[in-house]
Order: structure tokens, then C-alpha cells, then sequence
């Protein structure tokens, strides 16, 4: 199987990774924020703003998803059969995620919608 130093090189890549998409979304919330001159707390634009990353974002993910899906299925097919099947086994995984990334992509706009509905319903009984 994999041996522990390929784990921890492979832990490493995926940390760096996220800690650099955080940073990214970081800098473009920081941009809009700063851009439209107010800085809102309310979950209602908290919402939309997840909802315009989701937009702007998600298609773009899931196609490398779907690209990094092909790359490892691919490279199994060069491997040993206990390989192949642990290769064709991650690019089934990712091909999940793709599928599920561009789902919420697409309904992004009606899940925002209706939370937003949901949100400002519960906080106009609330206050009555």
C-alpha cells in the first residue's frame, strides 16, 4: 500500500491547499467588503454572499475535479491490479464530489433564496 512518508507528503499537499483557498477567499471577501463600504453581519447577506462565491466558483472546481478524476483513473490503469483498484476507487470519489459541487452550484441561487425566506420568517416571529 502506500507507505507513511507518501501519507504525510500527500496530508501536506492537501493542507497547503486549503490554507491557500483560504486565503483566497479570504482576499476576495476582504475586497468586497472593503468595496462596498459597509461591512454587513446579518445572515441574510452572509447568505447571498456564499451563494455568489458558490456561483462564481463552483463550476470552475468541478470541472478540475472532473479533470484530476481522469488524471488518476488514468494513472491507475498503468499500476498493479491492488493499485489500479485503490486509483479507480479515489477517481470514483472525486467524481462524487464533482457531481455534488456543481449540483450546489446550480441550485445555489434557490437553496439562498429560500434560507433567506426561511431566516426572515423566523425573525419576524420572533420579534412579534
Amino acid at each position: 500500500m502506500w507507505g507513511s512518508s507518501n501519507k504525510s507528503r500527500i496530508v501536506a499537499v492537501i493542507e497547503r491547499a486549503a490554507l491557500k483557498s483560504l486565503i483566497v477567499i479570504g482576499l476576495f471577501g476582504a475586497r468586497n467588503a472593503y468595496a462596498s463600504g459597509v461591512v454587513s453581519l446579518d445572515i441574510v447577506g452572509t447568505i447571498s454572499y456564499i451563494q455568489q462565491i458558490l456561483m462564481h466558483i463552483g463550476p470552475a472546481l468541478s470541472a478540475t475535479l472532473f479533470i484530476t478524476a481522469g488524471i488518476f483513473y488514468a494513472i491507475g490503469q498503468l499500476l498493479p491490479p491492488d493499485k489500479r483498484a485503490n486509483f479507480h476507487t479515489t477517481s470514483i470519489n472525486i467524481i462524487i464530489g464533482a457531481v455534488t459541487i456543481a449540483v450546489l452550484s446550480v441550485a445555489s441561487g434557490g437553496l439562498a433564496v429560500a434560507s433567506s425566506h426561511l431566516l426572515a420568517n423566523a425573525s419576524s416571529n420572533s420579534l412579534t
